[in-house]
């Protein structure tokens, strides 16, 4: 195996990668995601676990399926059409839904199993309103994305159950 660092999504994330054949740099790759397939471009080679500066104890996050074929480029492209036409739906939802909150992307998985929304806000209450809103709605599978100026929002890996604040330091 060989492990790839892969930039992936609307608002890029970077992940550690497995694929079972070597991979050159700007490669365009479908991997399975915790939010299902997604269209990814190679960045570089992973540095081996032990090597100077590497973390040990990472592990590859996702798994590289295949390499992207001409059908997941051209669905990829569609998937992009459909999330700027729907943009200024979900805008008027959010407004009509008085939610203070400002979406700032959308975008679908490559096998359109899901729809992130990206916005602009910590984890918290309004993100939980939104996820609500659009559950009591029946709009289908739907993952809310906080972004903060650094990037996704990403809950705690370890101690509190909510977001208090009383695991912070």
């Amino acid at each position: 195996m060989h492990a790839v660092l892969v930039r992936y999504g609307a608002v890029a994330e970077v992940a550690r990668c497995e694929a079972v054949e070597p991979l050159v740099r700007r490669a365009s790759v479908v991997l399975q995601t915790h939010r299902g397939l997604e269209l990814g471009n190679v960045l570089e080679a992973a540095r081996p676990r032990g090597a100077i500066g590497a973390d040990p104890s990472e592990g590859a996050r996702f798994e590289i399926i295949r390499v992207a074929t001409d059908d997941d480029l051209a669905k990829h492209s569609e998937s992009k059409r459909r999330a700027a036409q729907e943009f200024s739906i979900w805008q008027q939802r959010i407004a009509e839904w008085d939610l203070d909150l400002q979406l700032i992307e959308l975008e679908w998985t490559l096998d359109e199993s899901k729809l992130i929304l990206y916005v602009l806000n910590e984890r918290g209450p309004e993100c939980t309103k939104l996820a609500l809103q659009i559950a009591a709605a029946g709009l289908g599978a739907v993952e809310v994305q906080p972004v903060s100026l650094e990037g996704p929002v990403t809950m705690p890996t370890s101690g509190g159950c909510g977001s208090c604040g009383c695991h912070e330091e």
